[in-house]
């Protein structure tokens, strides 16, 4: 059984078990990122970590677009009635794309369409990505005067640096195929798989240990730049090894049987 809302930003919230599964729904915009859906985005993001029940998440998009970036229009509106327009790390409110990068709970992005300029880096900042064949994905920031701030400090990360450049600076679209070549796209799927898939890694991912997961996302995302040494004793989140949830699942396993996470 599942239970769902729609914000008036446009953004819908699906609760289906432990999986929370939030879906851009301004196809007429492409599903561009307007101030308040990113507001809304972010509300989403805390109250998962926060609540205890949601164990993976998934974002995706309704229509054509998984998402066209920043909302232009709004941006442009703002610049005519001339409002300061604000960096994205200088503004009062939180990154959306820190967010997503930050919430311990996995993030699952199903791009069933384009995802450009903000959109691509939303998607970068998931955990996994499952793709249509075919779609775009790029930063054209470069080519319309704007700064792809997270994408210029994460896509360097996961690809290699010349790659990452001609995308930046360039600002050509790849395709999926390219991504999925280069380690950014997990799977490629029929466009009408891709939903289900995702949901079935996030569904996958929540039937496993939550203080397991949680530890592995936050040692692996905080860890990856440290030092061996140094990212082999971070102390990140809760401690599994330490939880009722362990001997459950040791007990579980040994007993031919489905274990009960705790979350404990």
């Amino acid at each position: 059984m599942s239970e769902s809302k729609r914000y008036e930003s446009g953004l819908v919230v699906e609760n289906r078990g432990h999986v929370r599964v939030l879906t851009l729904d301004r196809p007429e915009r492409r599903n561009a990122l307007s101030t308040d859906v990113q507001a809304d985005l972010v509300e989403e993001l805390l109250d998962a970590a926060e609540g205890g029940t949601v164990r993976a998440l998934v974002l995706t998009g309704n229509g054509p677009a998984f998402c066209a970036g920043f909302d232009l229009k709004e941006i442009r509106a703002q610049d005519e009635r001339g409002e300061r327009f604000r960096p994205p790390m200088g503004r009062p409110g939180r990154s959306i794309f820190e967010v997503v990068t930050e919430t311990p709970i996995p993030v699952v992005a199903a791009l069933q369409g384009h995802a450009v300029a903000g959109g691509f880096e939303l998607a970068l900042a998931c955990d996994l990505r499952v793709a249509a064949p075919g779609i775009k994905l790029g930063l054209p920031e470069a080519t319309i005067g704007m700064g792809a701030n997270f994408g210029s400090v994460v896509l360097p990360k996961r690809i290699p640096m010349g790659i990452a450049l001609e995308m930046l600076l360039v600002g050509e679209y790849v395709s999926s195929e390219d991504a999925e070549r280069w380690g950014l796209v997990n799977r490629i799927v029929d466009t009408d798989d891709v939903l289900p898939t995702a949901l079935a890694l996030a569904e996958k991912i929540a039937g496993n240990a939550p203080i397991s997961v949680r530890r592995m996302k936050e040692t692996a995302v905080k860890g990856v730049e440290l030092p061996l040494w140094q990212a082999l004793r971070l102390d990140v989140g809760p401690n599994p090894y330490l939880s009722e949830d362990r001997r459950e699942g040791i007990a579980a396993y040994l007993e031919k049987r489905r274990p009960e996470w705790r979350g404990r």
